[in-house]
């Protein structure tokens, strides 16, 4: 049975853009498309049991806003084969539970209801920081997102050689017949001129060599996925700076950046890392958050 791709819907603008982002992705990838609405009113209302009354407006509501997203993702793609259901639960438990049978979970960046100011929802950070598969947080304004930059982002990190991020990133860029644009940030010791100090205190001249170790990883991340893909196009970029900075800036010329999030083996707090968090609260394109296990872990997880 083909694993899904599943998306959170809530009845909201940002909602309705990670349906669409979902829809599209479905259709890519030739999956199915499981549409998810998360309501609590079963735990709060009495069950119906004459038939003659009418739904509590709770259940409603739920059960509309599923059938409405579900009709506009058949109507956005009728090839794709769509379900819905209302689960009676939190959005970020719900959420999580589908994860752990899709191919990817596909939410926006910020529910109904939230602040207009919130940057990104807590549904979205708990799923993205939480989920076992692949999670796309759909940023970005309309205009970003229709632009399509023939463009997948891919930042790599100090753990990403034959990691899952690299592998999500490659197919997402054969699948859109996209550029794939990896990046690798590294930071000078000093910005105090060509030389700074070590920990003992004597000064140590720097030859380049923090830049030419980014490229050796770059190269160490890349060459098996460029030998299994030959027809991604890929850019290999080193970028003195911040990489969460570095990320954000390029994401407003890319249709997906992916960014890996290391999982540990006890589930305690929010597993995403300082780049990963930057990205999934700044960046002006749809993020990606892969988890990457320690090798125990995936053993565990199979």
């Amino acid at each position: 049975m083909e694993r899904p791709v599943v998306a959170g819907v809530d009845g909201s603008e940002t909602g309705l853009a990670a349906l669409d982002w979902a829809v599209d992705e479905a259709e890519r990838c030739a999956l199915p498309l499981r549409i998810v609405h998360a309501s609590l009113w079963e735990r709060y209302e009495e069950v119906v049991t004459d038939p003659a009354e009418d739904q509590p407006p709770e259940q409603s509501i739920a059960e509309g806003i599923v059938a409405a997203a579900a009709e506009r993702a058949r109507l956005r793609a009728p090839g794709v084969e769509v379900t819905a259901v209302v689960r009676p639960d939190d959005p970020g438990s719900a959420l999580l539970q589908e994860g752990r049978d899709a191919a990817l979970v596909v939410v926006g960046n910020r529910g109904r209801g939230e602040f207009t100011g919130l940057l990104l929802g807590s549904v979205s950070l708990v799923v993205a920081a939480r989920s076992s598969c692949p999670v796309v947080v759909v940023r970005g304004d309309r205009y970003t997102r229709d632009a399509g930059h023939g463009r997948v982002l891919l930042g790599i990190g100090a753990y990403d050689v034959d990691s899952p991020a690299v592998r999500f990133a490659f197919r997402e860029a054969a699948l859109r017949d996209a550029e794939l644009d990896v990046v690798r940030a590294w930071r000078r010791p000093s910005l105090l001129g060509g030389s700074h100090l070590s920990p003992g205190g004597d000064a140590v001249e720097t030859d380049g060599g923090d830049e030419r170790r980014a490229s050796d990883l770059l190269d160490k991340a890349l060459d098996a996925l460029v030998r299994e893909h030959p027809q991604v196009r890929v850019r290999r970029v080193t970028v003195e700076g911040a990489p969460h900075r570095v990320l954000v800036q390029r994401s407003a010329a890319a249709d997906l950046l992916v960014v890996g999030a290391r999982r540990r083996d006890a589930l305690v707090g929010l597993e995403l890392g300082r780049v990963a968090h930057r990205a999934l609260h700044h960046a002006e394109c749809p993020v990606a958050i892969v988890p990457q296990y320690p090798p125990q872990a995936r053993e565990d997880e199979s």
